[in-house]
């Protein structure tokens, strides 16, 4: 249980304060305290069992931690930077980010369970590799299906900082038809998903015309 909990405290945090900032989120959302900026460390590590009998030869330097590390941030929120260091460094397609403990996360897990369909969109053109929550997100039933036929287990697979498959479902523009079913597998009490748009009701103000 403690595990789930510091999951769920550093998405919360992680995504909302220091991606999103508090604003983005509406009024009604609490007040975050931001993460503290720290630099990541590798894990200390010996090993304890045989070495494997191959041995890499690492002709190429391996893509930059910073590098990648901005190219998933900037997939939960920004397009046009998406666009612009994926053009300086096609390899950040399918890189994924270590946030520590095994918290793997990259540009396509950001932007989806952001609900960003665009930035998703993008990735997918250009090669990022679709898992199951990128098809919940995108409202994509059958190939939600189709991972489950394959995995059932994949019901309660959890994505980047430990979010679940219903909460991408709650995403999706699909009339609650993915959230329905995945529902009807397995049942969840759900809270509103942070990241889903207000829709726009005759008390709200018209959009700003740019």
């Amino acid at each position: 249980m403690s595990d789930r909990i510091d999951r769920r405290s550093f998405a919360t945090a992680f995504t909302a304060s220091v991606i999103l900032g508090n604003e983005t989120l509406g009024a009604d959302t609490p007040d975050i305290a931001p993460m503290p900026h720290a630099v990541p460390t590798e894990a200390p590590f010996v090993r304890d069992y045989p070495k494997p009998s191959f041995t890499p030869s690492w002709k190429h330097p391996q893509i930059n931690r910073l590098l990648v590390q901005d190219f998933v941030i900037f997939a939960h929120m920004d397009l046009a930077m998406v666009k612009k260091l994926l053009e300086k460094e096609p390899g950040l397609i399918n890189a994924f980010m270590d946030w520590g403990a095994g918290d793997w996360e990259s540009a396509l897990g950001g932007a989806s369970h952001m609900g960003r369909r665009d930035i998703v969109e993008f990735l997918l053109e250009k090669g990022a590799r679709i898992d199951i929550f990128c098809a919940a997100m995108m409202g994509q039933l059958d190939a939600v299906k189709a991972f489950l036929t394959l995995q059932p287990k994949l019901i309660d697979a959890r994505g980047p900082h430990g979010f679940t498959l219903h909460f991408h479902a709650q995403l999706a523009q699909d009339g609650g038809k993915t959230l329905d079913y995945l529902q009807s597998v397995k049942k969840l009490d759900l809270p509103p998903n942070p990241f889903l748009k207000k829709p726009v009701t005759k008390t709200d103000p018209p959009p700003k015309k740019e």
